[in-house]
């Protein structure tokens, strides 16, 4: 304000504000100061100006209206309309916007010039509020400074390999070679999505452009949380840094593409595989995390009970037939098969795979990768398998009649069979291979025995109290408070060790399906899917909410979660 600052003297002196005597004293203190001081600065120093109050004068002088900007929230697609450097360079930022008119916060009405200068910059409409130069500053900082920063102190804080290094590496670039000053910052913005990402323990990032902003979503825990997203325009960038990663086109923007990164974070191996789709305003895409330290789990860590995981021990010792896991996309069917083989792996057995993609090596298993390009389909490399003498087969997913036949034909050979399936229940699945075409005798004679799973969320254990059943659980669920007497039900609080959100990581809750004589007769007879289901509650399967409700009770996640989870299937 130095260059307005008799104007603003003038102007207080006048609204009786200040006096001769406190501006020669403020004058001195300028003086005293070294020039770390304007005038009007030592004044609000002295406690001769009260900013608010000069503000308040000021705007009115100029026909302005004041803005309290303490607790303001900006949406973010109007802190994308200005630059991070203009913000900075002109110490304003924007508050909103309707229609063509930007509004900006200023501290310095007098300084006509900043308008003029933002007008052109922005090549639009731009008219302003005013606000106290320290609120303006520390919006400029959240939601301008605080990216730059976390960039450079997330990058210092990783242990172990450079993972710019390996990002460099990813794109084809050498580890030593020199980054261009305009490709730095975007290098380094990727990477901390990335490592963010992985240190949440996210399953998959989302970068998804909207009309005026670009949203960045981790699925943490099976449920979307929206983070802090860069401006709108380094979408572009992204998009490019993460195709050039993949090894994808980057001149092709009308189809969806498919890649893979392979990178070190921490010392661990981490695949990303990338999927990119054309929308509206430009590519969306999802990198799936794939942790190939979080796939060696043994069958207590998935989450059975003891008499769950004696059914399953049982199944996966049998010395043929198929067994199938069921559930949708994202419900943990491949970590649970491959906890099952990992158990099954003995060098007197030989292990072949077949999967679309192969997420994670295994150790002392043949995986082969389905292939269209070249016709390997998932019946071509069946076929080719039992000429490889196998004792165990997985096929990635049953899809079609084709599949499903060699595989029965398989079981029915002397092999064990594992693969999934795509159905809501574990009875299901025998209704959904006939319906694809298999003759219900085959499938009674080769299915052994089917699972369906889901994943809930754990309560937090740092800040898990007891609770008591809600009303409206209550009501969901058809049961009464004395059903759940002696439970011991929890619920988090919310912390910092699980983002205030009161769960913390997640577990398998299992419906086991074991088909028994007289199950094998409703199946050969054709029976519908919801006698078959019957007789198989009769024959002592637990469902997937029963098994949530006991999970739920012994403590381990809540019965708002199980209701959630849950809630189709009991439809």
């Amino acid at each position: 304000m130095v260059q307005n600052a008799d104007f603003i003297l003038e102007l207080l002196t006048e609204y009786g504000m200040l006096d001769q005597a406190q501006i020669d004293e403020g004058w001195e203190k300028v003086a005293a100061s070294g020039g770390k001081f304007d005038i009007i600065d030592a004044l609000k120093e002295l406690g001769y100006i009260d900013e608010n109050e000069m503000l308040s004068i000021l705007a009115q002088q100029y026909g302005l209206d004041t803005l309290d900007l303490e607790g303001y929230t900006i949406p973010p697609e109007v802190v994308e309309e200005i630059p991070a450097s203009v913000a900075k360079q002109y110490k304003v930022v924007p508050v909103m916007k309707h229609d063509d008119m930007l509004t900006v916060a200023m501290s310095d009405p007098t300084d006509m010039e900043t308008l003029d200068s933002l007008r052109y910059v922005l090549q639009r409409d731009v008219d302003a509020v005013v606000s106290p130069l320290r609120q303006i500053q520390k919006l400029i900082d959240h939601h301008y400074g605080s990216l730059e920063a976390s960039v450079d102190s997330f990058l210092q804080d990783i242990s172990g390999d450079d993972v710019e290094n390996q990002l460099m590496q990813a794109a084809g670039m050498d580890g030593d070679q020199a980054l261009e000053e305009d490709d730095a910052p975007i290098i380094k913005l990727v990477t901390l999505i990335i490592v963010d990402a992985y240190k949440m323990k996210a399953s998959d990032i989302h970068l998804e452009p909207m009309e005026k902003r670009y949203r960045v979503r981790y699925r943490v825990d099976g449920v979307l949380r929206e983070m802090e997203g860069p401006p709108k325009y380094l979408q572009g960038n992204i998009t490019s840094r993460i195709k050039i990663m993949s090894r994808l086109d980057i001149a092709e923007k009308r189809i969806p593409q498919d890649g893979r990164i392979q990178l070190k974070i921490s010392g661990k191996d981490v695949d990303l595989r990338v999927s990119t789709i054309p929308t509206n305003h430009g590519e969306s895409i999802v990198m799936r995390i794939l942790d190939k330290s979080s796939i060696q789990l043994d069958i207590p860590d998935l989450g059975f009970y003891s008499d769950d995981q004696k059914l399953i021990d049982d199944i996966i010792s049998m010395p043929d037939g198929i067994f199938l896991v069921t559930g949708p996309t994202g419900s943990g069917k491949t970590t649970s098969l491959y906890a099952f083989l990992n158990t099954i792996n003995t060098p007197t057995r030989k292990i072949i795979t077949v999967e679309d993609p192969v997420e994670y090596q295994l150790s002392g298993v043949n995986q082969v990768q389905v292939d269209r390009s070249v016709d390997l389909t998932f019946g071509a490399a069946l076929r080719s398998m039992l000429r490889q003498a196998p004792n165990i087969i997985m096929v990635g997913e049953i899809r079609d009649l084709e599949t499903a036949e060699i595989a029965i034909n398989a079981s029915l050979t002397g092999h064990l069979v594992f693969s999934t399936l795509h159905t809501n229940d574990a009875p299901g699945a025998v209704t959904r291979l006939v319906d694809m075409g298999v003759k219900p005798f085959l499938v009674a004679s080769s299915v052994r025995a089917v699972m369906a799973q889901r994943l809930v969320r754990c309560v937090c254990q740092n800040c898990a109290v007891p609770v008591e059943p809600e009303p409206e659980e209550l009501r969901l669920l058809e049961a009464e408070a004395k059903d759940f007497e002696g439970a011991e039900l929890m619920k988090g609080r919310g912390c910092d060790n699980c983002a205030h959100t009161g769960y913390k990581g997640r577990m398998g809750i299992y419906e086991i399906f074991i088909v028994t004589e007289e199950l094998q007769n409703l199946i050969f007879d054709n029976r519908p899917s919801n006698e078959i289901r019957d007789a198989a509650r009769k024959a002592g399967m637990r469902t997937l909410r029963e098994d949530g409700l006991r999970k739920a009770a012994a403590g381990k996640t809540t019965l708002e979660e199980v209701i959630r989870i849950t809630a189709t299937d009991e439809g």
